[in-house]
């Protein structure tokens, strides 16, 4: 019996009070599916959508195959989301100049779209209890009143993004699935550009040694290495494991 198919094409996100944003890499109202012909497979009830909360002493492993790099991606886009939404409710936001705050309006809201549409993507060809749960995080060694803070921070997590991607996208076997993520990962690098470019203030910031190769290319990193480096900032408080992700 064929399962049913969900076009995920709309998700819902917190407006930005009082954006006059028109730098939309991504619409507000959904990932831009169109044209993509990404049809996720799963099933459709309610119940499915509803992520269960692990049991008390239960740690939440990512999972094996395509649905764990999802997993994987959803953590990380569950991070910088939270992030993003912390930055817009800091002082430092609310006294920037009108070009940064139009660029941390436009990464807030494509980070919340990535995050939704990895939740989305995950209920659909997953199991409810397959599904990352909402994570807590802890930001309080970041100062949302200061531009160094915030935007050091961002740059942190906007390189670890990029190459979290690069590195990842090998291990996806579903092909829709891989042109998704290559989608994204071409976001998340206008993103680091765009923070690095106001950050760091000389010619090269965008596209430094740091993170290009001698190749040209951005650089990859694999899911061990990034989930160690993540972890290392002490922002993720709930604990999960991935001990059975593809290699």
């Amino acid at each position: 019996m064929e399962k049913p198919r969900i076009k995920v094409d709309a998700v819902s996100v917190k407006p930005v009070k009082n954006s006059k944003s028109r730098r939309r890499f991504l619409k507000m109202g959904g990932l831009a599916m169109a044209g993509s012909g990404l049809l996720l497979y799963g099933c459709s009830s309610d119940d499915d959508v509803n992520n269960p909360e692990p049991m008390p002493g239960e740690v939440f492993d990512l999972g094996s195959g395509d649905v764990g790099i999802l997993n994987y991606a959803y953590a990380l886009e569950q991070l910088e989301a939270a992030f993003y939404t912390n930055v817009l409710d800091g002082s430092y936001w609310a006294g920037a100049t009108a070009e940064e705050k139009l660029i941390l309006e436009d990464l807030y809201d494509h980070e919340v779209i990535h995050r939704e549409f990895f939740k989305a993507a995950i209920n659909a060809n997953a199991e409810a209890s397959q599904v990352l749960p909402e994570l807590e995080f802890d930001f309080s060694s970041v100062n949302f009143a200061d531009r160094d803070s915030v935007l050091a921070t961002a740059r942190v997590l906007e390189d670890t993004g990029v190459a979290a991607y690069n590195g990842a996208g090998r291990l996806l076997q579903t092909p829709d699935f891989l042109v998704i993520a290559g989608k994204i990962v071409s976001v998340e690098a206008r993103h680091a550009a765009a923070i690095r470019s106001i950050y760091l203030e000389h010619d090269t910031a965008f596209a430094g040694d740091d993170i290009i190769d001698s190749n040209g290319l951005d650089l990859a990193k694999d899911p061990q290495t990034i989930l160690s480096e993540v972890g290392a900032t002490g922002f993720v408080v709930t604990p999960f494991t991935a001990n059975n992700l593809p290699q």
